[in-house]
């Protein structure tokens, strides 16, 4: 992996919005039938439908930072939907997002992930985000998304926020920051190639070229939470033996054999390797059946 292969790597961005994204019900206010499916979800809508918010206050954007972001957008899509208004007409109005709107547009983007309000939703949408909070199968991202949805929608203070979804402040602030990081470290969690404790550990670290090497050497090494501190504070003290020992790189004949076992086995494959040529080999199965499967082939070969 490097810098150049940076924007390329779909293989490791896996679903982003994309597995949320739901059609939208024809309703235009919180009384009619489908409405609770509506609020609260992330939906797919049509760019060309968006009309800008005409009391938007601001009007420049920074022009190195908008071409970024439409650099990423291209690459990963939009991470953080946008909030829209849906209007009589059937069209929208936005109410939140405008440097998305316009780098998802400048991307040659069709349609945008956005949380459409509608008339009157205001505790009906407070209600369903807090309800979705509560849900087992969230992920960390997902979590932090509808708690600044909560904040920035219903303009809850952070301690107003703590009480409603019965979490302490800190719990909270943890999630929020996880937005602050790199995109594609963000989808890293989404999909579970790291955790929350390892993006809560990245984000000791201010430069995001620096972050997303890090990533990649959790990624690519199977770093525990523990080993990324250990790593990261090594880097900031400067202590280059302690980083090299915590990210141990493997030789070629094992990579080799990595990939020659892996799919052989057609499952996850680790191998643990120390500087003393010691190590141990450690196979993932994900059922009983898949355990069944792997014990007869390790018996029969």
């Amino acid at each position: 992996l490097n810098k150049m292969a940076k924007p390329n790597k779909n293989n490791r961005l896996g679903r982003g919005l994309s597995a949320l994204l739901k059609d939208e019900p024809t309703v235009k206010t919180a009384q009619d039938e489908g409405a609770k499916k509506l609020v609260g979800n992330i939906l797919e809508i049509d760019l060309a439908k968006i009309t800008a918010n005409p009391w938007q206050p601001r009007t420049n954007f920074d022009k190195k930072a908008l071409e970024e972001l439409v650099a990423s957008i291209t690459t990963l899509g939009v991470i953080q939907p946008i909030t829209i208004r849906k209007k009589p007409t059937g069209e929208y109005e936005l109410i939140s997002g405008e440097r998305r709107l316009r780098a998802s547009q400048l991307a040659g983007k069709k349609t945008i992930p956005a949380y459409v309000r509608l008339a009157n939703d205001q505790e009906m949408l407070e209600m369903a985000l807090v309800e979705n909070i509560q849900r087992q199968d969230l992920d960390a991202i997902e979590i932090a998304l509808s708690y600044q949805q909560l904040i920035d929608e219903i303009k809850l203070t952070q301690e107003e926020l703590s009480k409603r979804v019965g979490k302490d402040r800190t719990s909270i602030t943890n999630y929020l920051r996880l937005l602050k990081l790199d995109p594609i470290i963000q989808t890293g969690i989404r999909d579970g190639m790291i955790s929350m404790g390892h993006g809560r550990a990245l984000m000791a670290i201010d430069d995001t070229d620096l972050q997303f090497d890090i990533y990649e050497k959790i990624v690519r090494n199977n770093l525990s939470v523990r080993d990324t501190e250990e790593l990261i504070k090594s880097i900031k003290e400067g202590d280059d033996k302690t980083a090299k020992k915590v990210v141990n790189e493997l030789p070629t004949q094992y990579k080799e054999a990595l990939s020659s076992i892996t799919n052989s086995l057609k499952t996850k494959v680790e191998i643990k390797r120390a500087q003393n040529g010691k190590g141990k080999i450690i196979l993932n199965f994900t059922s009983d059946d898949e355990f069944e499967r792997l014990r007869k082939f390790l018996n029969e070969n």
